[in-house]
């Protein structure tokens, strides 16, 4: 007999159904916690059952299943996590009822576990779950980074409007932030002297010349901005805000490369793609083996266009964006530098233009292209051969 069970995960508890392979309840709905007794408590009942022919599945739902799911492995059982939108439609296809409780959810996970084919969880997708969240961090202390600089920008535009500019409306320059760092304000830039311009060139690989030093010189004694002691304390604040996000991100970089280069992959060697980028997409794929065949994973990025078809109507529609998101974004920015860096795909794109599509459908083209392109190199594995590249 098949034991299919059900599991509904929630924060402090889950809720667990145990049917057959005939839909016959064989344990009613009990829920255990989300602790060390809990887990004791559901491995007395799986232990109690015929551990080859048990079937556990669950949603896909981050952090709250994780200790769930790292007892399951100790213990020597197989898992399936499924997505989701999934369940949301198969439940939606077997009932128009709108009813959710932790009992119906449990249900309904058993019940789609006895009509499609059990994909036991990759152990290694389970040692790649903090790989995939250091990346994950990093990625929202870009995008905290990117808030600071606008804040920042809103304040230098009533202190200094003309720094900015002078800058190429960028305040991401080592010149730039060194300046801000030390001088913060106009009434002190314009203070500046040779000896300030020195110890610049002695902290920084590479600067300004001292024309230009000249240059902001003047500028911040000529400014039209106002000075106040408020908005002094406010820039100061999110300078070091900046600066500490800046050295977070550093250490979160080396960790990374270093995490990435023990494993065995070659996403890196494709031309305009760096080794942070090649991290994220590797731990965003989590286990290549998860998809039999590279469609399926163009699919999973969320790159694939909607299709309609209902009768002699049949159209695509636009980018479907499910699946991870931030594997998207990345595969996205590395298309665009792939432009750069690698002829073919420069052409490739060049053709999708000349066929009349707009900057971006071309570009979700070279993106799809490279998707392919990574499968085969992560499933082969080989490097990156632009001899090989059809």
């Amino acid at each position: 007999m098949t034991y299919i069970v059900g599991i509904d995960i929630a924060k402090y508890a889950h809720t667990c159904l145990i049917i057959n392979h005939h839909g016959e309840v064989i344990i009613e709905s009990f829920n255990f916690d989300n602790s060390y007794e809990g887990f004791k408590t559901l491995g007395s009942i799986l232990n109690s059952l015929d551990s080859s022919q048990i079937k556990i599945g669950f949603e896909s739902t981050g952090n709250y299943g994780h200790n769930l799911k790292n007892f399951l492995i100790k213990s020597g059982y197989d898992f399936m996590e499924i997505h989701p939108v999934l369940i949301n439609r198969f439940s939606k296809s077997n009932s128009l009822r709108k009813t959710k409780t932790d009992k119906v959810d449990a249900s309904m996970i058993c019940s789609y576990l006895n009509t499609v084919d059990f994909k036991s969880y990759s152990k290694e997708s389970y040692h790649n779950t903090s790989f995939k969240s250091l990346v994950r961090d990093r990625d929202k202390l870009v995008k905290q980074r990117s808030q600071e600089l606008v804040t920042l920008t809103n304040l230098l535009d009533v202190v200094f409007p003309e720094f900015k500019p002078f800058f190429s409306s960028s305040l991401k320059s080592a010149t730039a932030l060194y300046i801000l760092e030390e001088y913060t304000v106009p009434s002190r830039i314009k203070r500046m002297n040779a000896n300030s311009y020195n110890k610049m060139k002695s902290k920084l690989r590479r600067t300004i010349s001292y024309a230009r030093f000249v240059e902001l010189k003047k500028l911040a004694d000529n400014t039209i901005g106002i000075e106040d002691d408020l908005l002094l304390f406010q820039i100061e604040s999110h300078i070091n805000l900046l600066r500490n996000l800046n050295n977070t991100i550093d250490k979160y970089d080396e960790l990374i490369t270093n995490e990435f280069l023990k494993r065995k992959s070659f996403i890196h060697t494709i031309p305009g793609i760096g080794i942070i980028s090649a991290a994220t997409i590797l731990a965003e794929i989590n286990d290549i083996y998860n998809f039999n065949h590279h469609d399926k994973l163009v699919a999973f990025s969320g790159l694939d266009p909607a299709f309609y078809q209902s009768g002699e109507t049949e159209f695509t529609g636009k980018m479907v964006k499910r699946g991870s998101s931030l594997l998207r974004q990345t595969i996205m920015n590395s298309a665009q530098y792939s432009l750069i860096h690698n002829h073919k795909f420069y052409d490739y794109y060049n053709k999708k233009r000349d066929e009349g599509k707009p900057h971006r459908v071309a570009l979700s083209h070279v993106a799809k292209k490279l998707i392919r392109m990574i499968y085969t190199l992560e499933t082969k594995p080989i490097a990156f051969d632009i001899n090989q590249m059809k």
